[in-house]
């Protein structure tokens, strides 16, 4: 039988500190060698077979230290597909509920949609309800809302650019409106983006999009999709926030939890919750200074 690959674990701290990284490098019960992939940040190191994800979150918490932990084989580590979501992940914000708020009815709207990304609600359905509340929003309003509105993720644009840089894909594939993806893409600037279209009038939205809509299956076999020519779903890192993420980040390669909803973050493969985007670049195994400062 062939030998097992090495276990590595990468540790992002939540603050760059340099006295907490010596302690954290110290406390893990790791082989004496490591990697620094940035200085007072993030560190990589072979650990055992025995040792587990919560060993080493326990070890650090004993000693204060937040951090993000991933723990992967040494085998294909850096993808050549990024496929992100955009609401929650690429942007800080819901961009449907941003909508409701000009609407009047944002309330209603977050609840509704606070309960699809926990996967208690069909996604679809709660998509075709909550769009039908915007019924009569001028259309002015979609560029006020991502104007005034829609912010920028920490770490998004380092992430695209850097990922591009070193030959990789880079799509936005989201269960939110093109009218948006269309702008985060070219901020970030990512290569393509697939989302749902909102239905208007002349002036009006009509409370409608079309069919059919995007997504969790959709997601899934967009990141099928754009795989196809570079080896597969295994070539690929996946990254979101809610249950319509699920389907695409388990089947990819690297599928990251991104400050997520309990039910992606227990089945993803690992998980960023107290740092930024750039940590899916450590957890590829990029030093700092591989990477594209973009903002």
């Amino acid at each position: 039988m062939p030998a097992a690959l090495p276990r590595i674990a990468t540790i992002v701290l939540a603050q760059r500190d340099n006295l907490a990284f010596e302690e954290a490098i110290a406390t893990l019960p790791a082989t004496p060698d490591f990697c620094v992939l940035a200085e007072g940040k993030a560190f990589e190191c072979t650990i055992t077979n025995s040792v587990t994800h919560e060993d080493i979150s326990e070890a650090l918490q004993a000693s204060g230290i937040e951090a993000d932990i991933g723990i992967f084989t040494s085998h294909n580590r850096r993808k050549k597909l990024l496929i992100c979501d955009m609401d929650s992940t690429l942007i800080g914000q819901e961009c449907i509920d941003e909508l409701a708020d000009f609407a009047g009815v944002k309330d209603r709207v977050s609840e509704i949609t606070e309960r699809a990304m926990r996967g208690e609600l069909d996604f679809e359905d709660a998509l075709t309800e909550r769009v039908s509340l915007l019924k009569g929003l001028d259309l002015s309003v979609l560029q006020r809302c991502y104007t005034d509105r829609i912010t920028i993720n920490p770490g998004a644009k380092t992430l695209c650019q850097t990922m591009k840089a070193h030959g990789a894909k880079t799509v936005i594939v989201s269960g939110g409106f093109t009218f948006f993806t269309e702008r985060v893409a070219k901020a970030c600037g990512f290569e393509a983006h697939q989302a749902n279209v909102l239905l208007a009038g002349s002036h009006t939205l009509l409370g409608t999009v079309q069919m059919p809509i995007l997504g969790r299956e959709a997601k899934l076999t967009a990141m099928q999709r754009n795989s196809q020519d570079i080896g597969g779903p295994d070539q690929a890192v996946a990254i979101g926030d809610g249950a319509n993420d699920l389907a695409m980040i388990q089947a990819a390669g690297l599928g990251i939890a991104y400050h997520a909803k309990p039910v992606v973050a227990a089945q993803a493969h690992c998980a960023i919750t107290c740092t930024d985007l750039r940590t899916a670049l450590y957890y590829q195994g990029f030093s700092e200074d591989e990477f594209v400062d973009a903002g």
